[in-house]
């Protein structure tokens, strides 16, 4: 019998963390799409994700950008975010937006490029320093686009070198995760293609290195459970960004594509003792909500993350283990699939309840009138974008 009150101790322990570029305006390559009451600048987006923690409850810190989330005192944002009932998360350094890194930002074959995108990184963990933030999330564009372009060996050297840089400015409990992509910018080779490349060098660089899941980062057909399994199990998972691809690097809402497949990726990290916070995973959210309003559809995406740990909380584990040593395939996947059919809505409105905040948080941000006061309020002023 699964324990009703353990299952809401552990959802209500989950922290689900949102990006601040997510509250920006962001579209596709071909037109980014303007919208209404969008923040204006880092302040508002921690006001935002504010709201967004104010209606689910699980969702205490916000991931700031830099340097699109530039301002001229951390401290006084720390305070700010403090203020509004929040914190300041993993801090993602922007070495892939300039002019100069045109053949890549550490591994550029330019070493005064390699030092301005090293300096970039540096002040990042002086940001840290001011902001209490415990993970530096680094996702490099470095790659090449032809055979010969420059050297595939050379490359991983320089960016071995700068990481190895970074590691030794972090001190008490900072960390660098770094995150990989298959492909795009660059589309012959990608300097951090796979999580094979990016635990290779989080092996080398020790204890405060960790590999960061991005959900979208993946060839077509890729079981990224496994993925999960493997790292948790070697202790270098250190965290996700969450988002749902059909086709490639979508960045669309978490759990919108294949929610069975969160689903079970929630199961690898339910069995592998991945929500206790002594493992320290990270989940994130990485997402741009092109067409959508920004705050419903964050609220969305942190409640699709919380139905999927749910669901993975509720599978029998006992039946699943006596299926698994017996050889039982059909009883030993129908644990899986009982969870994942069963409606966890009500156990979740019950939780919420118990929370004092509201069983339906969408339906709460509908009616609370605060989409139109945002409109009011930032009718003046440049909205906030990706700057792309």
């Amino acid at each position: 019998m699964i324990d009703q009150s353990a299952v809401k101790a552990a959802l209500s322990a989950q922290h689900i963390e949102t990006p601040s570029w997510a509250y920006g305006n962001s579209g596709t390559r071909f037109k980014v799409f303007a919208q209404e009451a969008v923040p204006r600048n880092a302040y508002e987006k921690v006001d935002d994700a504010a709201t967004v923690h104010r209606f689910t409850g699980v969702a205490p810190t916000v991931a700031l950008h830099i340097p699109w989330d530039r301002v001229d005192d951390y401290g006084d944002l720390a305070r700010h975010a403090r203020e509004r009932g929040v914190g300041l998360g993993a801090i993602n350094p922007n070495v892939f937006q300039e002019d100069d890194y045109r053949l890549g930002s550490v591994c550029n074959p330019d070493e005064t490029v390699r030092r301005k995108a090293l300096d970039h990184l540096l002040e990042c963990v002086e940001i840290m320093n001011v902001t209490g933030s415990r993970d530096l999330s680094l996702w490099f564009a470095d790659g090449t686009n032809y055979p010969g372009q420059d050297s595939v060996r050379a490359r991983q050297e320089r960016l071995s070198e700068a990481l190895h840089a970074v590691g030794e400015r972090l001190s008490g409990d900072q960390r660098m995760l770094l995150e990989y992509k298959l492909f795009e910018p660059a589309f012959y080779t990608m300097d951090v293609p796979d999580w094979g490349t990016s635990y290779a060098h989080c092996v080398d660089l020790g204890e405060r290195a960790k590999v960061l899941v991005d959900t979208g980062h993946h060839a077509p057909g890729t079981n990224i459970e496994f993925i999960v399994a493997f790292l948790l199990h070697r202790e270098k998972l250190g965290g996700f960004h969450f988002n749902s691809r059909f086709y490639a690097d979508d960045d669309l809402m978490v759990g919108a594509a294949d929610p069975y497949q969160l689903f079970r990726i929630m199961v690898e990290i339910v069995l592998g003792g991945g929500l206790d916070a002594s493992a320290g995973v990270a989940f994130m959210l990485d997402q741009c909500h092109n067409i959508e309003p920004k705050i419903p559809a964050l609220i969305r995406s942190v409640l699709n993350v919380q139905e999927a740990t749910a669901k993975a909380l509720l599978v029998d584990q006992d039946a699943l283990r006596a299926a698994q040593q017996n050889g039982d395939v059909l009883a030993a996947n129908a644990a899986l699939t009982d969870a994942f059919a069963t409606d966890v809505r009500p156990l979740l409105a019950e939780l919420r309840e118990d929370m004092g905040i509201d069983p339906d948080p969408i339906a709460a941000y509908q009616r609370s009138g605060h989409f139109e006061k945002l409109r009011d309020e930032r009718r003046d002023g440049a909205a906030a974008g990706w700057g792309a």
